[in-house]
């Protein structure tokens, strides 16, 4: 098996690979997004989320949460090949996929130290806030990325 898939996870067992690694005192940072069509802005954005902390877990929408959020047409490109080239970057730890709207549930299963999104979210609009303050964690708002948007790239627009 590559890298990349052994890194692909099932909830449960990032749940045992995130409480492994904080138990041994390392922080664990947690971001997500539906990641359809990576390109420079995406790379940025998780390589900034990942020197938050020692081990990055990103949860990757699935295809039907794409569609509800970004309509018919969306994803471009399935949840299992998007998670997978996610897991081959070298800043990426652990990748998930979760079905729901929002990465909340995912979120309260893993308790993350860090939550990290997009600094085009308000504070008070990212999902699982208020779960990761209450255990101790802080939420990050990383540094957008002018003009790189994946929806502005699908459209031919720049």
């Amino acid at each position: 098996m590559t890298h990349a898939r052994n890194n692909l996870l099932p909830l449960a067992t990032a749940q045992r690979r995130v409480r492994a690694a904080q138990r041994r005192g390392e922080r664990v940072v947690f971001t997500n997004g539906c990641f359809d069509w990576l390109h420079v802005g995406h790379i940025r954005s998780l390589e900034q989320a990942r020197s938050l902390g020692d081990r990055l877990l990103v949860a990757v929408n699935s295809d039907a949460s794409v569609r509800r959020l970004k309509g018919p047409d969306r994803p471009r490109v399935p949840a299992r090949q998007r998670a997978e080239v996610l897991a081959a970057l070298e800043c990426v730890d652990w990748v998930v996929i979760f079905r729901a709207d929002t990465p909340l549930r995912t979120i309260e299963a893993v308790q993350p130290d860090v939550l990290a999104k997009g600094g085009d979210w308000k504070l008070d609009e990212i999902v699982g806030r208020e779960a990761v303050e209450s255990w101790g964690g802080r939420v990050v708002r990383l540094r957008e990325i002018p003009g790189v948007r994946t929806t502005t790239l699908l459209s031919g627009r720049r």
